[in-house]
C-alpha cells in the first residue's frame, strides 16, 4: 500500500488534537511494517512548558508518536476495525538524541508478533538518519466505545 494522508490517518486513528502524533505515512507493509512522519514544530503545545528557552519533545511523546504508528499499521487491518491498541508495556526504551523544532522524526514501526488480541510491536525513530529513540511495545486490543 502507497503512502497515507493525514485525513486517511485520522479515518484510521481515534487520535485527535492535540494528541495526534503522526502527520503522514509513506510506506505501508499490510500486517508486517509501516514508516510515519511526525514533523515537529515550535507550534506544538507541549513546548510551551518543555522546556521555555530550551523546546525539546518529551520523551514520553516520542513513545506516543511511535504508538500511534504502530496503532496506524493494525487499524488498518478490517480485521481490527472497531478496536483501539492500548499501550501494556514499554521494553528496551533508549534515547538516543533529542527531537526539537523543526526535526522530522520518521518512525519505523515492525510487528513483531500477535495472538489474539495481544502482540507486541518494534519501532525507532531517526532524524536526519541518526537514531533518536527506540523501543518495544506490548499492546492489548479493546473493543472502543461509541
Amino acid at each position: 500500500m502507497p503512502g497515507l494522508s493525514i485525513n486517511q490517518i485520522l479515518d484510521i486513528l481515534p487520535h485527535r488534537y492535540p494528541i495526534l502524533l503522526v502527520d503522514r505515512v509513506v510506506d505501508f507493509v499490510e500486517g508486517k511494517s509501516v514508516r510515519g512522519i511526525k514533523n515537529v514544530t515550535f507550534n506544538e503545545p507541549f513546548f510551551q512548558g518543555h522546556y521555555p528557552g530550551l523546546p525539546i519533545m518529551p520523551g514520553v511523546l516520542i513513545l506516543e508518536s511511535m504508538a500511534q504508528t504502530g496503532a496506524v499499521l493494525l487499524l488498518s487491518s478490517d480485521d481490527f476495525e472497531g478496536t483501539v491498541p492500548l499501550i501494556g508495556s514499554f521494553d528496551k526504551v533508549k534515547f538516543r538524541r533529542q527531537v526539537i523544532p523543526g526535526d522530522q522524526l520518521i518512525i519505523d514501526v515492525d510487528l513483531v508478533w500477535m495472538r489474539g488480541g495481544v502482540g507486541k510491536i518494534k519501532a525507532k525513530g531517526t532524524v536526519d538518519g541518526d537514531l533518536a529513540a527506540e523501543m518495544e511495545m506490548t499492546f492489548k486490543l479493546q473493543p472502543r466505545e461509541g
